[in-house]
C-alpha cells in the first residue's frame, strides 16, 4: 500500500508535553520577565578611572541583544549546556586569576587519584615565597599542608599557594604547565594556552571566556567533594585575614567560583549559582572597575535566572503520537520519543514554540518495536535558537496479519472503493 507522509502539528496544551519545575505544565502565558538596563554609576573605580557605564555593547542572547560593560562575557546553563549570553565569547583573552581554576583542576584530580592528601604537608621554596601579586604569604622554609594551600589559591588568590601546589605535583612549575595545556586539551579548552600556573601576565598566555566555562562545569561536576572551597568566604593563615575576593560569594548570590585583575584583561569574574534546581555559570572579564565587576555579575545572574527554565520537552519512551497500521493485527501503534530532550527556555516559550510530528502513515506490518519512522521537531520563531529533532520509534510489535485476514482485508479495502 502507498505510504502516506503525515506532519502534525502538535498544541503546547497536550497531555505528552512536560516540562520542568512543575509550574511549567501550566497553559497560562507567562509575562516576559523584565531585562534590566546596565547598572549606571558615576563613582570612582579601584584603579582611579570613572566607571565607563556609557561604554556598554551589547551581547547575543537567546532574546536579543543585552548590553554588558564586560568586552568578554558568557552565561552557561549547567544542565543543559545552553549558551544564554555570547560577547566575544571565542577570543583569546589575558584571563589574569581565572587561571587558577586549571591549576585548582590539576590539584583535585591527583587528589581524586591519591597522588596528593589533603593533610599532605608541601614545601615553601624560594621561588614560591619570592612572588608578587596576590599572597597567601606562606614562609620561606616552611611547609604547608595542601587543604591550606588550596585555601590560599582560591579564596587569597595566592600567587605563592599556586607555586608550592605546581611544585608539590609535578616537582616544577614548568613541568605543572606542560600538564596544564594537556588537560585543556583533554576538556577541549580550545582557546586556551597556559605559560604558568597562576595567571601573572605572559606572552602567549591566554584562555577565553568560554574555555572558562567549560572548564567551571568540570570542576563542579568532576569534583563535587572540593566546590566547597570556593563559597568560603573567608581565610586566615600566617595571622593575616583575607576575605574572599569573589564579590558574589561575598554577598551570597553565587557559590564560587573566582576573580581575576590584570592591567592587560582588566577585572574578570566566574561565577556560578543555584537557584530552583537551576545552576548557571557566567564569566566575564575586561570591566573597568572592580565595582563593574561586581555590579554586573550580579546583574546578568539574575538576568539568567528571571528569564530562562529548564523545560523537559519530551520524555524517552513518552507517546508522542499514533500511526495506522496496514494489514497488522491491530489498528494502529504508539510513537514513541527516542530520548529525552531538556532545553534551556526563554520563560515565554510556549507563546513561539512550533512542535511538530512527522512521520509516515500508514505503517506495514509487521512493525519491530524501536524501529524509526519519524521525528518530532521542534522550532522557536522569535528567539535565537536552534531547531530540535528527537526521533520517533515504534512503540511496541505489530505481527502481521494471517493470510487469511489478509485477504479478507485487501478485499473489503477494493469493495469500498468501488462503492
Amino acid at each position: 500500500m502507498q505510504m502516506i507522509q503525515t506532519r502534525r502539528l502538535l498544541l503546547l496544551a497536550a497531555s505528552w508535553m512536560v516540562a520542568v519545575p512543575a509550574r511549567a505544565l501550566h497553559r497560562k502565558a507567562h509575562k516576559k520577565a523584565r531585562i534590566p538596563a546596565p547598572a549606571a554609576s558615576s563613582a570612582q573605580g579601584d584603579n582611579g578611572t570613572q566607571d565607563a557605564d556609557s561604554n556598554a555593547s551589547p551581547a547575543n542572547t537567546l532574546l536579543g541583544p543585552l548590553d554588558t560593560v564586560a568586552r568578554w562575557a558568557i552565561v552557561v546553563d549547567y544542565n543543559t549546556g545552553a549558551t544564554l549570553l555570547d560577547k566575544n565569547a571565542d577570543e583569546e583573552m589575558t584571563p589574569s586569576s581565572l587561571t587558577k581554576l586549571m591549576t585548582a583542576y590539576l590539584v583535585f584530580s591527583a587528589l581524586k587519584a591519591g597522588r596528593l592528601a589533603l593533610g599532605q604537608q608541601l614545601p615553601v621554596s624560594e621561588r614560591a615565597w619570592r612572588m608578587q601579586g596576590s599572597k597567601m604569604f606562606v614562609a620561606l622554609g616552611s611547609t604547608v599542608s595542601v587543604e591550606d594551600l588550596i585555601r590560599g589559591m582560591i579564596i587569597q588568590s595566592g600567587n605563592d599557594a599556586c607555586i608550592v601546589l605546581a611544585e608539590g605535583v609535578a616537582g616544577s612549575e614548568e613541568a605543572f604547565v606542560v600538564q596544564m595545556n594537556q588537560m585543556a586539551r583533554q576538556l577541549g579548552l580550545t582557546h586556551s594556552v597556559f605559560q604558568n600556573c597562576d595567571g601573572w601576565p605572559l606572552p602567549g598566555h591566554h584562555m577565553s571566556v568560554r574555555d572558562i566555562a567549560t572548564l567551571a562545569t568540570r570542576l563542579i561536576r568532576d569534583f563535587p567533594q572540593y566546590y566547597h572551597y570556593f563559597d568560603e568566604k573567608s581565610f586566615t593563615y600566617n595571622n593575616i585575614h583575607q576575605d574572599n575576593r569573589n564579590p558574589l560569594v561575598d554577598a551570597g548570590t553565587a557559590d564560587g567560583l573566582k576573580t581575576g585583575h590584570t592591567e592587560d584583561g582588566g577585572y574578570g569574574l566566574c561565577a556560578s549559582a543555584e537557584r530552583g534546581g537551576r545552576r548557571v555559570i557566567l564569566v566575564l572579564n575586561g570591566m573597568g572597575t572592580n565595582k563593574q565587576r561586581s555590579t554586573e555579575g550580579e546583574r546578568i545572574l539574575d538576568w539568567a535566572f528571571a528569564n530562562f527554565e529548564d523545560a523537559q520537552m519530551v520524555k524517552k519512551g513518552q507517546v508522542i503520537d499514533r500511526a495506522q497500521v496496514w494489514l497488522g493485527t491491530v489498528p494502529d501503534v504508539p510513537l514513541v520519543a527516542a530520548r529525552d530532550l531538556v532545553l534551556t527556555m526563554p520563560v515565554n516559550w510556549r507563546d513561539h514554540a512550533r512542535i511538530e510530528a512527522n512521520f509516515a502513515s500508514p505503517l506495514n506490518a509487521p512493525l519491530q518495536a524501536g524501529t524509526k519512522v519519524g521525528s518530532v521537531n521542534f522550532t522557536f520563531p522569535g528567539f535565537n535558537m536552534l531547531p530540535q529533532q528527537v526521533d520517533l520509534l515504534v512503540g511496541e510489535s505489530i505481527p502481521e496479519q494471517g493470510v487469511l485476514d489478509r485477504a479478507m482485508t485487501v478485499l473489503r479495502l477494493r469493495l469500498g472503493r468501488k462503492s
